[in-house]
């Protein structure tokens, strides 16, 4: 942790959410004018998109069934934690992007001068912008540990995005569908690849965030894969749990939004339909606060 170079690690699992955070907190950045370093999780894998299926079919072929982006062996754990390192004591570190589509490839290419770069790749290593307020970390492991590097050690706020596992599998397998053309057999097959890990290092960090934002639909999910479409945000709840409810004023988000009720005593619910607003109510007060520790 760092007063001076703070952290916030928005952490979650592929398909859970993590950019509706993200998106609230760009939106509280822009009206507090501060200025944010941001690494994105899937920057920190060690694979390319070909490489990594090589690897996979790999493992398959030794009867390996378990090699996924969720586990160390396909991530650089221990690149993210001196990231982390770096910019609590120094302000600055060095970042890359993964490049998801073509789109982004010709971003990235004019941006750099270059005109190699492709999807399923990363861009070159390089330092981030001087001068930023804090580091913003939105991606799988934002607060993981192997037994070896952790990653939570250096995070001053640590926000968690889980929804019901249900939910979760129901939304991966529409996004996979929608921006890859990937089958929902395919996007099963790695759900299943993938829970060894996801048990191990994914599940453990929503113990360590500071709040958890878990979205709960009303509506049967009870066989995701052959749901035809994802719960809207009407038909869910959204269950904000925090580690320290002394960090929340509960009276003031009851009054702010509508049809919200305490469950527990650290334990907020509000509508699906206004979890972007109850995320800028709760999180632009502890932006305050960490923006002035950072000025004492």
């Amino acid at each position: 942790m760092s007063r001076k170079h703070p952290i916030i690690a928005v952490t979650g699992s592929s398909g859970a959410g993590t950019t509706t955070v993200k998106q609230a907190f760009e939106n509280i950045f822009r009206r507090e004018r501060i200025t944010p370093a941001i690494i994105e999780g899937d920057s920190m894998h060690s694979l390319d998109r070909e490489a990594f299926r090589a690897a996979a079919e790999a493992h398959a072929k030794a009867g390996h069934n378990t090699f996924s982006h969720f586990g160390p062996k396909a991530n650089h754990f221990d690149k993210l934690e001196e990231t982390f390192r770096q910019y609590a004591e120094t302000g600055m570190c060095k970042r890359r992007f993964y490049i998801h589509n073509e789109a982004e490839a010709m971003e990235h290419n004019e941006r750099l001068g270059l005109n190699h770069l492709r999807a399923g790749t990363f861009t070159p290593w390089e330092d981030i912008e001087e001068n930023t307020d804090l580091l913003l970390y939105e991606g799988l492991h934002g607060l993981a540990t192997d037994g070896v590097h952790d990653m939570g050690k250096y995070v001053d706020l640590g926000i968690g995005v889980v929804p019901v596992i249900n939910l979760e599998w129901i939304q991966k397998i529409h996004r996979d569908k929608a921006e890859r053309g990937y089958p929902a057999e395919t996007t099963v097959d790695t759900i299943l690849r993938r829970m060894p890990d996801y048990v191990k290092y994914i599940v453990p960090q929503f113990s360590r965030t500071d709040i958890n934002f878990q979205r709960v639909p009303t509506v049967d999910t009870s066989n995701p894969f052959i749901a035809r479409d994802i719960p809207t945000a009407d038909e869910s709840f959204v269950i904000v749990r925090f580690k320290n409810p002394k960090k929340a004023n509960f009276p003031y988000l009851l009054t702010m939004i509508p049809d919200s009720f305490m469950s527990r005593a650290n334990t907020i619910v509000v509508p699906g339909g206004k979890m972007s607003l109850a995320m800028e109510l709760i999180l632009t007060p502890l932006i305050h606060e960490i923006m002035e520790n950072k000025r004492k």
